[in-house]
């Protein structure tokens, strides 16, 4: 008689590794400061991820209000920007 699969996650693997994507961009925000999206993508070695990773995980926390994009075109952890 065959195994059953284990039950499905409702979190996959994929929906973790953008979890710790946005959280590295979060980090560094809240570290350095604003900053413009070439020196953000340096800063947490976006060069290494996956093609698309990191523009995938910027946008994700934009949208989750984790990561605000200023004016300026720089960008910055939400934590920062409260008084």
């Amino acid at each position: 008689m065959p195994i059953p699969p284990p039950p499905s996650s409702t979190e996959g693997h994929r929906d973790r590794d953008v979890r710790r994507e946005i959280a590295m961009i979060v980090r560094a925000l809240e570290g350095e400061g604003p900053l413009e999206l070439d020196g953000l993508s340096i800063l947490v070695g976006a060069k290494y991820w996956e093609e698309g990773r990191f523009d995938r995980a910027l946008r994700l926390a934009i949208s989750d209000r984790v990561v605000l994009r200023m004016p300026d075109d720089r960008y910055v952890a939400a934590s920062r920007e409260r008084p």
